[in-house]
């Protein structure tokens, strides 16, 4: 079978990651759409399971950071576009690890511009998936995609110097990037280190919700179908060698977070939702807020169009649904 497109997602397996490829391979079947992980602890084969017989996919499993591998597929597969996603992103530990940060982040990067830049076919996107974390806390301020990058902890920096190293690529030789920094993503099949489905995990197993600290930390939540409509905008919309924030104005303190969801979970009365928090020592250096602008983006045409009401409703009775999806718990991350 002949496709118009081949598109390369690393990552794939991950949480937004398999809500692109499932976008993707659905919406596009005229599009060859290659998956290309190394299944870590944060993947779940049952995440891509209505999709992995379609005839548009295809799966390889392996490491980003495997120089041959990647060689072999850009030199084998005439990818036209790369969604890099593949990373790793829990906050606690990369302070316990940050080589390891280091090796998926940064050098993986670097594996995969070196293949897609000395292939025989040309690309035509390499859409590099960041965060709003790289430009460190945010009290009154309001992050722009011209706002200095200061992160605070070695997996946002990481991801800052993932992304000097594509803008090099675009500055030395107009390579054909594009990268984002959105909010905190969330829906359904996320795992359970991150704050909403560990809260819901928790709360589930009959345990408190575990709030890190006192300091009053909020984050913005964008839903996950919308942060794949911005990727696909971007696709064809996108300006090379820009970036663009995904961001949303749904701001949530986690401490209103944990008690919404113990309303929605356990149907207690008011007076009995602080019965279900516990505060538990914080992390080694926290930043409070990640406010970002996304005026960039909207000038394309994308607006988040999933209200916090409605994400929250479907994320939870997902988690209602499949309770078993995830069966171990690892640490809270916002």
């Amino acid at each position: 079978m002949d496709f118009d497109r081949t598109v390369l997602v690393t990552g794939g397996y991950g949480f937004i990651g398999s809500h692109l490829v499932c976008s993707l391979v659905n919406g596009h079947p005229g599009w060859r759409i290659i998956n290309l992980d190394n299944l870590d602890y944060c993947c779940s084969l049952r995440s891509l399971e209505s999709i992995e017989d379609k005839p548009n996919y295809t799966f390889i499993r392996g490491d980003v950071c495997n120089s041959r591998l990647v060689n072999h597929v850009f030199n084998t597969e005439n990818v036209d576009v790369v969604f890099h996603l593949a990373a790793k992103t829990h906050v606690e530990s990369s302070f316990e690890s940050p080589s390891s940060f280091q090796r998926v982040n940064v050098d993986g990067t670097g594996v995969l511009l070196g293949a897609a830049r000395s292939a025989r076919h040309r690309l035509q996107r390499f859409v590099y998936v960041s965060t709003d974390e790289v430009y460190g806390a945010g009290l009154e301020e309001v992050f722009d995609e011209s706002s200095p990058v200061k992160p605070s902890n070695p997996y946002a920096a990481t991801k800052a110097a993932a992304e000097y190293l594509v803008r090099s690529y675009w500055d030395q030789y107009k390579f054909p990037i594009i990268i984002t920094r959105s909010n905190n993503i969330y829906g359904p099949r996320q795992y359970t280190e991150k704050v909403i489905p560990r809260f819901l995990t928790l709360l589930q197993m009959n345990k408190k919700c575990t709030i890190q600290g006192v300091l009053p930390k909020s984050r913005h939540f964008l839903f996950v179908s919308d942060a794949v409509d911005a990727l696909l905008l971007l696709l064809d919309a996108g300006v090379l060698g820009e970036t663009y924030n995904v961001g949303t104005s749904c701001e949530i303190p986690i401490v209103q977070l944990a008690r919404e969801l113990v309303r929605m979970v356990k149907d207690v009365p008011d007076e009995e939702v602080n019965n279900w928090l516990e505060f538990v020592p914080d992390r080694p250096v926290v930043d409070l807020r990640y406010p970002i602008a996304s005026e960039k983006l909207q000038q394309l045409g994308w607006r988040a169009e999933v209200s916090w009401a409605e994400g929250i409703r479907q994320t939870v009775k997902w988690y209602q649904d499949n309770p078993n999806f995830w069966l171990d718990i690892s640490e809270e991350s916002g």
